[in-house]
Parts: structure tokens; sequence; C-alpha cells
């Protein structure tokens, strides 16, 4: 979905400034959302326009020195899409789950790459870049996932890539339940999935203030 779309057809329909009147989810309730899914609805397709929709937040970001360094390749199914897929894994921390599961893939894909080397402040500029592309999906009904365990070398010559890739986002209509866990200082922040639900320690606001 465009930008706004909802807002602009309600301007076409009922005249310039109607769209103003249309809530909008909250910061809060985008972050509540913006979970890292490894499951996604086989029957959804993510477009090519909606993945430049994701990508374009970065012409709005701030970025260090204002270098812009970020470069992005954007994947829809077919061949390349299965090339990632065999190159990334999901829930490296949990193996033995086997994600994804059969049927449950992500499809679609954007590559992140860096004209230079990578260095604190491209590593600034990419979680920002992240942040900020996930919640866009949010936004859109989408979700994702984002990949640092994967073979760079490999994935940079499978896909032709002119750069080396930082990271991979995976991305495709969400089909798991998440909930965050409040735990305090000392607790285990391991995630952990029960009764098909996937469970995500956080500390609370009183835990991370010093």
């Amino acid at each position: 979905m465009a930008d706004n779309y909802l807002e602009k057809r309600h301007e076409e329909v009922f005249g310039k400034g109607a769209g103003k009147g249309i809530s909008r989810p909250s910061l809060d309730s985008l972050l509540l959302k913006n979970r890292s899914y490894r499951g996604f609805d086989g029957s959804y397709d993510v477009l090519p326009r909606q993945l430049d929709t994701i990508v374009s937040v970065n012409t709005k970001l701030g970025s260090g020195m204002n270098a812009q360094r970020l470069r992005f390749r954007c994947i829809c199914g077919g061949e390349d899409a299965s090339k990632v897929l065999s190159l990334i894994k999901l829930a490296g921390a949990h193996p033995e789950w086997g994600l994804p599961l059969p049927g449950t893939e992500p499809r679609a894909f954007i590559i992140v790459c860096a004209t230079c080397e990578e260095n604190p402040i491209v590593d600034i500029d990419l979680g920002m870049s992240l942040e900020a592309m996930t919640l866009k999906a949010v936004e859109m009904g989408l979700g994702g996932v984002i990949v640092r365990c994967f073979d760079a070398a490999a994935l940079r010559e499978a896909l032709s890539l002119p750069l080396q890739p930082l990271i991979v986002l995976a991305l495709g209509k969400p089909i798991e339940r998440i909930s965050l866990v409040p735990v305090h200082e000392g607790d285990s922040l391991k995630y952990y999935r029960e009764d098909g639900v996937h469970y995500v320690p956080k500390l609370t606001l009183e835990d991370i203030k010093i």
C-alpha cells in the first residue's frame, strides 16, 4: 500500500483536507507489532512496489556526516529469493526449532549494503535504517526479521552484488503470535516458545535506567 493511501483516497472522495480525521496507529502500537517474525503466510506475495515504499524511508532519515552510505537490493520471489533463503539462518539461538517451517518461508528480501567498509557510523546508520524500514513494513500490514547470520561472500556472489552485504531484511505477511514478557536485571533474556506463542523477555523501564 502506498504512503498515506487511505488519507489520499478519502480526500479524493470527500474533498481536500477531509482525510485529516483518519486515525493513525500510534508509534507505541507500531513498536509493539514490530517484532522479529520467522513465519509468514505462504499465499501472500509481497510486491516490488511495497519493497520500494519500505526502502524509500531511507530518503528521509538522518545519516552520520550525511554520508548516506547505505544501498539496497530488493528481491521478490523467484530464483534470487530461493538463493537468499538458502544462505540465511533464522532463530540462530534455537536451531532445533528448524525455522522457518515448510510453507512459512519469507520470499521477499531487502539486502542492505554499504559503499565503504563497515564502521561505527555506518552501523548507526544501519540501525536507524532497519528500525525505520521494519516500522514502515508494520504500518503496511507486513512484518520482517533482521538477519545477520548468513554467508556474506556467498550471498554477494549469488546475487552479483557490487557491494558487500551487511544485513538481510526478510519480509512477508506474518502469521506468528509474539508476546513481550517483562523481566528484571539478572533474569534470562533468551526468547522461547510455548503453545504456539513466541515469547520475548524485555527489561522494564526501571531496569534500563541508570
